[in-house]
């Protein structure tokens, strides 16, 4: 596990890259973080694809600016649909690509606000199969996701920021004809892949809106056990290593 750079159309981005044991090459995952950046969280979700078999690099997309105005850019480059969040993603997927550990075959996943990216990226990107964690979906996605990569897609029952958006998710990428996973956990709320609880006054917030945001042991395990198996297929082209 190490901390790199890469190149960017707007500069350098750093970058944590958690590499499999064993020999590679092996399959790259780009993340795309939430919206608190690439802290510790993220760097152990990249770790948790690492030990799936995955060459995983977790840039930092906000390149060292301060937290809330890259914030309101990232959350307006989402709505936009286009800006230097768009292009880092695709940078850092050319990096990895092109790395000699890895194989060249690429997936993405995003939590929460990097959900929304990842949703978007993959009719946009050459990703062989992305990982929507929570994200959100536009009102306006049955013209975003023709032609897109296959999607799974994890969302959480209790959280009530997101109502509707998995229903909204299947019935678009059904009709795009886009090859899907989306499924719902009831006793789930809002970022429950995280390994951590939100920093305390975020954490006030979030149930004020209704997020019931945190970890969920039962259903990130499954969630988990999903993303390896569709990853292990679209990326491996056979079963997960866990199966």
């Amino acid at each position: 596990m190490t901390d790199i750079a890469f190149t960017t159309p707007a500069g350098e981005r750093d970058a944590y890259l958690a590499q499999p044991h064993g020999e590679g090459p092996w399959p790259g995952v780009v993340i795309v973080h939430e919206i608190f950046g690439l802290n510790a969280d993220m760097r152990a979700l990249s770790d948790r694809l690492a030990a799936m078999g995955y060459l995983a690099l977790a840039p930092d997309f906000y390149g060292g600016g301060t937290w809330w105005r890259s914030m309101r850019g990232a959350l307006g480059e989402l709505e936009t649909g286009s800006g230097p969040f768009f292009d880092a993603i695709d940078a850092a997927r050319a990096w990895l690509a092109a790395d000699e550990r890895c194989t060249g075959t690429m997936g993405l996943a995003g939590f929460s606000l990097g959900g929304g990216y990842a949703l978007l990226a993959a009719a946009r990107y050459p990703f062989s199969a992305v990982s929507v964690n929570y994200g959100e979906v536009p009102d306006d996605a049955e013209n975003l996701v023709a032609g897109a990569c296959p999607i799974i897609a994890s969302y959480g029952g209790r959280d009530r920021t997101m109502r509707g958006r998995p229903e909204q998710l299947r019935h678009v990428l059904a009709a795009a004809g886009v090859e899907h996973d989306v499924k719902t956990y009831a006793l789930a709320g809002h970022s429950f892949l995280s390994t951590q609880g939100y920093p305390r006054g975020v954490a006030s917030l979030a149930k004020i809106m209704g997020m019931s945001a945190g970890p969920h042991a039962e259903s990130a395990e499954d969630a988990w056990r999903r993303v390896d198996a569709f990853f292990g297929t679209h990326l491996r082209g056979q079963p997960s290593l866990s199966s």
